[in-house]
């Protein structure tokens, strides 16, 4: 099992998880978080810091596209080890349908 990031962190990126992981496994995008599920130790101590509820395990149904895409941008982004303000306007997009689409982009984020 591994933890990854789902679509409820686009546009808000909130960072208080990045400062529990043990190992280190969030990368940074201009606008969202990924978990590099080879790295994850399952711990699960980020999980519950997620304020957007964007965190969730791999064993939930169709997670498996979630887990290549953290897999794909944690091998692009920069890793992130400390907290950062959430981007403006994340309290109003938190839990918005459709954020993907909308919001996405590929662009790394500054690093940690």
């Amino acid at each position: 099992m591994t933890y990854i990031v789902t679509d409820n962190c686009i546009a808000c990126k909130y960072t208080d998880c990045v400062e529990v992981c043990p190992v280190d496994c969030f990368y940074e995008g201009e606008n969202m978080l990924v978990i590099h599920p080879d790295e994850c130790i399952d711990c699960g101590v980020c999980e519950p810091e997620c304020p957007a509820d964007a965190i969730r395990p791999d064993t939930e149904p169709d997670m498996e596209k979630w887990v290549e895409f953290n897999r794909k941008y944690s091998e692009m982004w920069p890793v992130i080890i400390t907290k950062k303000d959430e981007l403006e306007g994340a309290v109003d997009r938190d839990g918005e349908e459709g954020k993907l689409k909308k919001y996405f982009s590929e662009t790394p984020g500054e690093g940690g």
